[in-house]
């Protein structure tokens, strides 16, 4: 990125009161954070455990959002760390940029103060009617913190589209919001996976997904187990977590043994682990969480000595949308990527968005410009065949 002098003058303001920066120590004594994300699937002990086993260089830290009392009304976690901007372009572009990073080995990587969860979606602490003011306070008070920390690059991280309009405010303070990979979401109120085939899914995706059922069927058997505890076999799945991770042309975050063993400790009512195994050896597992009338399949694991012969992934998601819709919730909802199966079996997008924006006003002036054309999801092909593909932008 173009060299921008330092601005000593932003430097020296002082960050408003109303906003203030803890580690997680100082957070012990705070009620606000006891509390926080509550009414989420992911509440205060997932940020907790994220801290406590997802280090990869991220200095993890929080803003507590304070009223016109002094009281802190909401917690919003944040992350430190070195952020590649190009690492969402195409595997031509990129190579034309690691020829440039041989030379300069920092090329479009900036010292990023990133707003959010460091894996899965962000959300805004507190009740639906504080939103805005919250937004409003932190956003005030953003970009005097960045520069207190020598931040080059402040991010938004994944705040789902609900949140456009309290989020606002950080457009006006000069950010601009592109795209990130979308989550998507699946209507499952159907009374079994059978009538949400014929219901849902035209005659050809009925007749593929049949054959691969039956080739499944042909091998030998396959047995679910669902668990709230994987500790006991994580030597056998996280190998399988690593499969997948190594085979994926997109990553941020890297989970541990550690984050996989902690979630059954510290969330146990919101967990559960789908595990697949043939003749005793385990070949899949999938990461599930619940909440309110959502299903939600987080990461998986496939062993692909038998994966697609076994078309394992398509296994799986018939096992656990069986399993959402005979416990009676409504939609199931997975995390990014791996777009085209879940365009043939009629998921929609669920829109996920960055909001970015450079600390010095000379470069943010041009990076602005440049965001649309380097933001995540532009390569993706398969994101322009959804019905609701324009939501990512509206």
């Amino acid at each position: 990125m173009i060299a921008i002098p330092y601005n000593h003058r932003a430097r020296a303001a002082q960050p408003p009161k109303c906003v203030e920066i803890l580690l997680r120590d100082d957070l012990r004594q705070c009620r606000a954070w006891r509390v926080a994300f509550e009414n989420e699937r992911k509440d205060h002990r997932y940020y907790e455990l994220l801290e406590d086993t997802i280090r990869q260089g991220f200095d993890y830290r929080y803003f507590t959002i304070k009223d016109e009392h002094g009281e802190t009304r909401a917690v919003q976690p944040f992350f430190i760390h070195d952020q590649d901007l190009l690492a969402g372009l195409s595997p031509k572009t990129r190579r034309l940029v690691n020829g440039i990073r041989r030379v300069w080995p920092r090329f479009f990587t900036m010292r990023t103060l990133m707003v959010g969860c460091a894996a899965g979606e962000a959300h805004l602490d507190g009740d639906a009617g504080s939103f805005s003011a919250n937004a409003c306070r932190l956003a005030s008070a953003i970009m005097a913190h960045a520069r207190s920390l020598r931040i080059s690059l402040v991010v938004l991280k994944e705040f789902p589209a609900k949140y456009r309009q309290p989020l606002q405010c950080f457009v006006d303070q000069g950010f601009r919001r592109v795209p990130s990979f979308p989550m998507t979401v699946l209507n499952i109120d159907y009374a079994s996976f059978d009538e949400y085939m014929i219901r849902a899914l035209n005659s050809a995706t009925r007749t593929k997904l049949r054959k691969k059922f039956r080739a499944a069927a042909r091998a030998a058997p396959i047995e679910l187990a669902v668990l709230n505890d994987i500790s006991p076999i994580i030597d056998q799945a996280y190998p399988l977590y690593r499969q997948v991770y190594e085979r994926s042309k997109f990553h941020f975050e890297e989970l541990t043994e550690g984050y996989f063993c902690g979630l059954g400790r510290v969330m146990p009512e919101k967990v559960r682990f789908f595990v697949w195994r043939q003749e005793g050896r385990l070949v899949a597992f999938a990461l599930c969480l619940l909440h309110d009338d959502a299903f939600y399949a987080e990461y998986v694991g496939f062993d692909y000595l038998v994966a697609l012969d076994l078309h394992l992934y398509h296994y799986a998601v018939r096992d656990m949308v069986s399993w959402a819709i005979g416990a009676g919730y409504k939609w199931f909802r997975s995390s990014a990527l791996n777009y085209d199966p879940k365009l043939h079996l009629r998921h929609r997008l669920d829109p996920v968005d960055l909001y970015v924006r450079h600390t010095s006003r000379i470069a943010n002036a041009a990076l602005q410009r440049i965001l649309p054309l380097i933001e995540p999801t532009r390569p993706d092909q398969t994101l322009k065949r959804f019905p609701n593909y324009r939501e990512l932008w509206e």
